[in-house]
C-alpha cells in the first residue's frame, strides 16, 4: 500500500501543485447516476460523483481499482471495463483542512462505469447519503456541485 502524506506535507502540496484524481460516473438501468452527498471539503455538503486521488507512484490501474473499492465497496472492476469520458479540471477556493488562503486544483479523469450488479452497501466515509439522479435533474439541481454537472453537459 502506498502511504499517505503527513497532513502538513499534503497541505503544502495542495498549495503548490494540482492533484490528479479519478471520478466514477456510475449509471443504472433506469437512467439514473449515483451521487453521494460529501461530508468533507472541498465541495462539502454538495452531491458529487464518487472518486478519489491518485497517490504518488500508484499506477492508474491500481488507483482505479482502489478508488472503486473505497468509494463503491466493490472489487473486481478494472479500468479497461470503464469508458474514459475525458479529462476535467476542478478548481476550489478551499481545501480539505479549511486552512484560509489555500485553494485546491484537481486534474480529474472521468470514467463511466457499467452498472455494477453487486452495488449493495455503499461506504459512509466520504458521503453521508446517496441517491440516483437522472442527468437532466443533475444539471438543474443547485445542490449538485458544478464539477459533477460538467460530466453531464
Amino acid at each position: 500500500m502506498i502511504p499517505l502524506l503527513p497532513t502538513n506535507t499534503f497541505l503544502q502540496a495542495i498549495d503548490a501543485t494540482p492533484l490528479v484524481a479519478i471520478d466514477l460516473i456510475v449509471g443504472d438501468e433506469a437512467g439514473g447516476y449515483l451521487l453521494g452527498q460529501r461530508t468533507n471539503r472541498p465541495a462539502q455538503h454538495f452531491w458529487f460523483v464518487p472518486g478519489g486521488r491518485i497517490r504518488k507512484n500508484e499506477r492508474l490501474d491500481d488507483a482505479f481499482q482502489r478508488i472503486v473499492e473505497m468509494e463503491l465497496g466493490i472489487s473486481g472492476i478494472t479500468r479497461e471495463s470503464a469508458a474514459l469520458l475525458g479529462v476535467y479540471e476542478h478548481l476550489y477556493e478551499d481545501n480539505f483542512s479549511g486552512t484560509p488562503g489555500i485553494s485546491t486544483h484537481y486534474v480529474v479523469l472521468g470514467y463511466r462505469l457499467p452498472h455494477p450488479a453487486n452495488l449493495v452497501s455503499l461506504p459512509a466515509e466520504q458521503h453521508d447519503a446517496y441517491c440516483w439522479m437522472r442527468s437532466g435533474d443533475i444539471l438543474a439541481n443547485a445542490t449538485v456541485h458544478p464539477n459533477t454537472q460538467a460530466y453531464f453537459r
